[in-house]
This record gives C-alpha cells, structure tokens and sequence, in this order.
C-alpha cells in the first residue's frame, strides 16, 4: 500500500462519514450550559427588611443567539427581575445564562425556531433557579418564576418583524405618492 492509497481510503472515509451524517438528518447536542453573568444588588438595605413584603415585581425576559462557529451556536436568556416597595427598590436580580448548542441538518427556516425557543426552553430552568437562588441570598422570601412560552414569544418576535418590515415597504409607496407629478 502507498502514501497515495492511504490518502484516498482517508478522503473516502471522511466523505461517507459526511455523507452518513447527511442522511442521519438534523443533529443537537448540548456542548455546554453556564452562567454567562449574574447581578444582585439591594440599594434600599436595610430599611426595606422593616417594611411589609407586598412588593410589586417587574419581569423582563429577552433571549438572543449567535453563531460561534460552524454549526455551532451561543443562545441567552436574560432575565431581570425587579421587586419595589412603593417608590423603593427592594432588589434587582439580574441572571444571563448561555448555552453552546450544536446543530446541524437544518434549514433556516427551521433553525429560527431551534435558536429562539427551542434553546431558550432547555436554558429557562436554570435561569429560574439562579434568580430563585438569589433573591433567597439577598434575604427576602423565594421568587419562583412561572414557566415561560418562548414558542409563543419566537411567535410574536416573527409577527412583529414582518409588520416592521411591511411598514417600512409601504413608507416609500406612500412618500412617492404623495409628490407632486
């Protein structure tokens, strides 16, 4: 056997190992999930511990992706969740918590639902926990989060980008409309 044999029984294994995993279909694998950034703060201590618990909590969800790689990919979700007594912060938990997915075998119109709600869902449970963590820390009663639809949010994000989109389209009809002919 020569180097030249060896080379091309190497290039025909790597295309049928491609061609294999072409015909396997869409691939994910989870790489990694981690806390990409975390913030607890009390600007109101220790006065707010003396007042009566009847908070007023305000709840911001925002998830984003970004391709690292090939076929590979970063998703977030970042939750704040702010507790005020009155006109007084209580707390400001803040947790971001990345993902590194690993996906392959699909379109884009198949990949939009994949990275915008798929990951999100796998990544909101520990975001969950961490701010539930916090908040019990910080010395104040648990804040359990309810479950999130991100399917229902990737939705909505869609909805919203196509009426932009529409909008955008029909502001030049309408300003060539109305110019003097």
């Amino acid at each position: 056997m020569t180097d030249n044999d060896i080379d091309n029984e190497t290039e025909t294994e790597s295309e049928q190992a491609a061609a294999t995993s072409a015909e396997a279909g869409p691939q994910f694998v989870i790489h990694k999930i981690y806390v990409k950034d975390v913030s607890f703060e009390t600007p109101s201590s220790p006065d707010v511990f003396r007042a009566e618990w009847r908070p007023d909590i305000d709840l911001q969800i925002n998830n984003d992706a970004r391709a690292i790689g090939d076929d590979v990919y970063e998703v977030v979700v970042r939750v704040t969740a702010t507790a005020k007594l009155g006109d007084k912060t209580a707390f400001l938990a803040e947790v971001v918590q990345g993902g590194i997915f690993g996906i392959s075998g699909l379109n884009d119109q198949e990949m939009g639902p994949m990275v915008g709600s798929f990951c999100p869902n796998i990544l909101f449970p520990y975001v969950r926990e961490a701010i539930s963590d916090l908040v019990i820390r910080g010395g104040f009663p648990p804040l359990v989060l309810s479950p999130v639809n991100f399917d229902a949010l990737y939705t909505q994000q869609l909805q919203e980008k196509q009426a932009q989109a529409q909008a955008q389209a029909q502001a030049p009809e309408e300003q060539a409309e109305s110019l003097p002919h």
